[in-house]
């Protein structure tokens, strides 16, 4: 095996200097596998908000060493030069709400990131109905954005963070908005595509609903990242 997830090691991340200094993450261990579905957890004001700006190449670390695969993208500085190819190629974004484009459709929604990528505009559409047939959106393929209901948005979004095979994907409080059965449907989705792609995927999440699916957790408090057996055995 060739991917090898992501490694956090000794992260932190200080706002401002002197007296009026803030360390918002003092020390950040972490490591998810290929395949691998982790949980993130922890107050409001901990460090979540800043630990996946951090980890999605959207502001700059102070120090400490972030390896996502064989490369060490960040140690103690940047050390790749093209930021947003990084966030465009090797990381999929999954908020809590789904963003879609609503003058585009569905398959334009998720075909679009690998067609800025250089992708020939036919290959990048087939490999989103792909995953739609994946997620069982597939019938949805031609509708807009409005025609769809809150959990078919979310597959796409899900489709969407998923279209560049990233080995990493960051999901924002992705089952915040849903019922218990549809929030549930959205975290065997994750497992499955995890395991299917061989990507490794962040949750970050409050919802009580989906805390016990996780097989590892990490808890962060004032800066600090704790790990933890999860309560369920995930998803088979």
């Amino acid at each position: 095996m060739t991917a090898k997830g992501i490694r956090i090691q000794g992260l932190k991340k200080r706002y401002g200097s002197g007296d009026t200094a803030v360390d918002a993450l003092k020390t950040v261990d972490m490591r998810v596998a290929p395949g691998e579905v982790v949980g993130l957890i922890g107050p409001s004001g901990s460090g979540k908000t800043t630990l996946l700006k951090c980890l999605g190449a959207v502001i700059e670390p102070t120090a400490g060493k972030m390896i996502l695969g064989d490369d060490v993208i960040y140690d103690d500085g940047w050390k790749v030069k093209d930021l947003r190819a990084l966030r465009r190629d090797r990381i999929g974004f999954v908020f809590q709400a789904p963003y879609l484009i609503p003058f585009l459709d569905v398959t334009d929604n998720v075909a679009l990131l690998p067609m800025l990528a250089g992708m020939p505009n036919a290959e990048a559409r087939m490999r989103a109905i792909e995953l739609f047939k994946a997620l069982d959106v597939e019938h949805r393929a031609k509708a807009m954005p409005s025609q769809l209901s809150g959990g078919e948005q979310q597959r796409v979004a899900i489709a969407r963070g998923l279209v560049n095979h990233p080995p990493v994907i960051l999901a924002d409080e992705p089952t915040a908005p849903l019922d218990s059965e549809r929030a549930l449907a959205v975290i065997r989705i994750l497992n499955d595509m995890a395991k299917k792609f061989e990507t490794a995927i962040i949750v970050v999440t409050h919802d009580e609903k989906i805390i016990p699916t996780f097989k590892r957790i990490y808890h962060i408090r004032d800066g600090v990242t704790y790990e933890e057996e999860g309560e369920g055995r995930g998803f088979e």
